[in-house]
């Protein structure tokens, strides 16, 4: 998976946790993925746009 050019960012609200959090790279055509801000060279879940929109929208409500 060619992931040049993905620009990683953390939620604004991660705060300091040690370097728990989730990192999202969502600039990338077609596809939104997240990895474990611990684990950068680990493995990556994927989702589409609308998959990914869904979760956080479902997560804002929760």
């Amino acid at each position: 998976m060619d992931l040049t050019g993905a620009r990683w960012r953390k939620s604004t609200r991660s705060g300091n946790n040690s370097g728990a959090c989730v990192e999202v790279a969502d600039n990338l055509p077609g596809r939104v993925h997240v990895r474990d801000s611990k684990d950068r060279d680990g493995d990556l879940l994927t989702f589409t746009p609308a998959a990914w929109r869904a979760f956080v929208e479902l997560a804002r409500t929760r």
